[in-house]
């Protein structure tokens, strides 16, 4: 279906002469899923585009060959571009909400490529749009017509991308990172719609993505790229099985697990990728690679040589069978780091015969009015938080798991005192500290610490590093300008950065450098709890493993209590001493991380890991648990009872009547659920006599 022969790319901005693509070359055939994997920057999106003919403003193909159904494409004309464009090959872009026209009805997108390549009435295409919108799982596809992007969830404006991108039913479909900001369980949901319907249509597709567990599930082949040069391709099932290129084994040793031990250190691949302007010699991967020899540094190796089974790779030192194991590095913590941790726990009341803990929640809860009325004249309110309770030790670092919309980061902010909760209370080591105003927080206001989810925007682009980092201190008037300067240096030395990059703007910083300033920014104060909100999530897999190797070394050194906001399982199963789940803003499972992830009692919490993408062929390739399926229920109107109710296999009538309260499982472990997973494993696996129990809940019950 598409051929690809030695491409390249260039973009000409201004003197700059970037190539972000050389040398490609890779193929898709019919009814075949193809995965592109990589950092970024490694031109996975740009090798796309380039099939797409929807190259940046500078961009242009300077070399190679792109035949698509035996047509070729480099050189064809605008107009006959445009022809094939969305009719013959379609792409769903990653961020759908800057993708869909704000201005514009879902109807009308969606219906736009069926009247241009096919024609036909306004009836007609709002017509075969409704069919569409319903093919992809849509509920009341005739009411989504009139509706507009912001009116829909993250899951539901990714499914109208789908859905305008298969309107004419395209031979090839291109999905460029079609998951990366979407929820475990909704990313489950997207990615088995995309794979169904390319069976059912008949397609091909290419899978652009940097999530190694996405391709081992749903690709077919695999090309692996950095710095703009495919270095490995094969099999989906060989290349994991018998990785040959240093760079894919290293990507694959750096993905944390569900089975991660959290006292060794996630692998990480040192440095970062090159710049795309530079061109050196040799092998672009040689300065991240512990096997890189001379001739790595001065001879880049011969194009990609696939071997029978279709399996090439291009590399002077591939890793032999497997035999050259990753070894990881246990955390040492040296006698000044352990004399530090135990001073910094008995300072802050952690040693014997301490009571109260570092952090206390006490039903918070938190509304957010919204406009309109209820029918009872009452003012319509989200509750983003509704009546959350935990404790947090001093060094420990407390976990907090669930979909977007469940309430994480609004709970996050009322605990660093950023937002006041509309009942409740946060107490610090006893003090309270939620509702006060700024002068009455006093010095608590530096025990709290927030780490931000996206650098870019936390960072004041006008300030250089030394600026933003001692900022803090200035604020507080603690030390001069040369002991703020110093204080510098150690926060920067202590987050594993040189002190170079004082007089450095955050824009000159690499993704994993910025978000090792925002933690060094935050620690600045020595505070005594750090709530990091989704710190990892924008970050690459191999960047991500140091910033986590980091923040868990931290951790051990400075007996620090934290609290750690993610979607992302693994690396709160990483981090995390203990574990709540939170779904539409109550936790609903809370217990240490090994009962949680071990033996889930809740059924959400078990869908919740049943999504997550395995890097392994073979693991999944079996048969998952019982998945989440089903949007998340608006939370202005929560359903009654268990709000987990619509969604879960289990419910029962019982289940729509009555909210279930959290319950001891074990003496460390609380569910609230009317049947508990290990409950209802033990009835099953008890011999039964007499008359079935009415309460016990079927596989599909009420809903």
């Amino acid at each position: 279906m598409l051929t690809i022969r030695d491409l390249t790319v260039e973009i000409r901005r201004g003197d700059r002469l970037v190539r972000p693509v050389t040398g490609v070359s890779l193929s898709v055939a019919r009814g075949e899923t193809l995965g592109i994997v990589g950092e970024t920057g490694s031109g996975k999106s740009m090798t796309g585009l380039a099939v797409m003919g929807m190259l940046p403003a500078g961009g242009r193909v300077t070399g190679g060959s792109i035949e698509f159904d035996g047509r070729e494409l480099v050189g064809l004309a605008p107009e006959a571009y445009r022809g094939i464009r969305g009719n013959d090959i379609a792409m769903v872009f990653q961020d759908s909400l800057t993708s869909l026209n704000p201005t514009r009805r879902i109807g009308e997108q969606v219906a736009e490529p069926y009247r241009l390549h096919r024609g036909g009435s306004r009836a007609a295409a709002m017509k075969a749009a409704e069919e569409m919108l319903a093919l992809v799982g849509i509920p009341r596809p005739s009411e989504r017509l009139s509706d507009y992007p912001h009116q829909l969830s993250g899951g539901m404006r990714q499914r109208v991308m789908i859905a305008m991108a298969l309107m004419c039913e395209p031979k090839l479909v291109i999905a460029d990172e079609p998951t990366t900001a979407l929820d475990v369980t909704i990313q489950a949901e997207i990615l088995e719609l995309l794979d169904g319907l390319k069976r059912q249509l008949g397609m091909s597709m290419i899978l652009v993505t940097h999530d190694m567990g996405v391709v081992a599930r749903y690709a077919d082949r695999v090309g692996v790229m950095y710095a703009g040069r495919l270095v490995e391709t094969g099999p989906t099932a060989q290349l994991f099985s018998d990785t040959r290129h240093q760079y894919t084994h290293a990507l694959l040793s750096s993905i944390p697990s569900l089975e991660q031990d959290r006292d060794v250190e996630l692998f990480s691949i040192p440095g970062s990728p090159p710049d795309p302007a530079e061109q050196p010699p040799g092998c672009r991967f040689a300065p991240r690679c512990s096997a890189a020899s001379a001739r790595c540094r001065e001879e880049y190796p011969p194009t990609l040589e696939a071997s029978a089974e279709g399996h090439g790779f291009a590399c002077w030192n591939p890793v032999i069978a497997q035999t050259i194991a990753v070894r990881p590095r246990a955390f040492a913590r040296s006698a000044e780091a352990a004399d530090a941790a135990e001073a910094a726990a008995a300072a802050n009341g952690a040693g014997a015969g301490a009571e109260e803990p570092r952090l206390r929640v006490v039903d918070v809860r938190r509304e957010h009015p919204v406009g309109g009325y209820r029918l009872t004249g009452k003012r319509r309110t989200v509750k983003a938080v509704d009546g959350v309770s935990f404790e947090v030790g001093a060094g420990e670092t407390f976990g907090l798991v669930g979909e977007s919309g469940c309430g994480k980061s609004s709970l996050g902010r009322m605990l660093v005192a950023l937002d006041a909760p509309s009942s409740g209370e946060v107490r610090l080591d006893g003090d309270r500290v939620s509702g006060l105003k700024p002068r009455e927080l006093g010095e608590r206001r530096t025990q709290l610490q927030m780490m931000f989810q996206d650098s870019s925007a936390a960072l004041d682009p006008k300030m250089r590093i030394g600026q933003i980092l001692r900022e803090p201190l200035a604020i507080q008037g603690i030390g001069t300008q040369a002991e703020r300067t110093a204080t510098a240096r150690e926060l920067l030395d202590s987050v594993g950065l040189g002190a170079g990059i004082l007089d450095r703007y955050p824009y000159e910083l690499s993704g994993g450098q910025r978000q090792r300033i925002g933690l060094a920014r935050s620690l600045a104060l020595d505070p005594r709890v750090l709530v990091a909100d989704e710190p990892v999530s924008a970050l690459d897999v191999s960047i991500r493993s140091q910033v986590l190797n980091l923040m868990r070394r931290l951790q051990i050194e400075r007996g620090l209590s934290s609290v750690v906001i993610s979607h992302d399982l693994s690396v709160v199963r990483y981090l995390s001493d203990r574990v709540g789940v939170m779904y539409l803003g109550k936790l609903v499972e809370v217990g240490s991380t090994d009962e949680v992830y071990g033996s889930a009692a809740h059924p959400y919490t078990a869908g919740l890991l049943s999504a997550v993408p395995v890097a392994d062929p073979e693991a999944a390739a079996q048969p998952a648990g019982e998945r989440i399926t089903g949007e998340l229920p608006s939370p202005l109107d929560p359903p009654s009872g268990c709000r987990f109710r619509t969604r879960c296999p289990l419910a029962t009538e019982r289940c729509a009547t009555e909210e279930p309260a959290l319950r001891a499982v074990t003496a460390t472990h609380s569910v609230a659920c009317h049947f508990p997973l290990q409950e209802l494993a033990a009835s099953a696996a008890a011999p039964r006599s007499g008359a079935e129990p009415q309460s016990e809940p079927a596989l599909g019950g009420a809903r």
